[in-house]
């Protein structure tokens, strides 16, 4: 099974809100989102008024941490 709520038509940042597909992988707040698009984590949230996710791909970008190493 895949792990994640939806795939769908989003209002993406980088392309001053015109519609593309992303996928919408995890709820981390009151609507606010974990998206991805293309190869981008970004955060992302539900607007019920027009039924649409808007995906902040330009300043929203979410960058994996890497594990520190505390071995000296």
């Amino acid at each position: 099974m895949d792990n994640y709520i939806c795939k769908c038509e989003c209002h993406i940042h980088s392309l001053d809100g015109g519609l593309a597909e992303a996928t919408i992988l995890a709820k981390t707040g009151d609507n606010q989102y974990l998206a991805q698009y293309g190869d981008v984590k970004c955060t992302a949230i539900y607007n019920p008024f027009v039924g649409k996710y808007f995906v902040d791909d330009k300043y929203g970008i979410v960058r994996d941490k890497k594990p520190v190493s505390r071995e000296r």
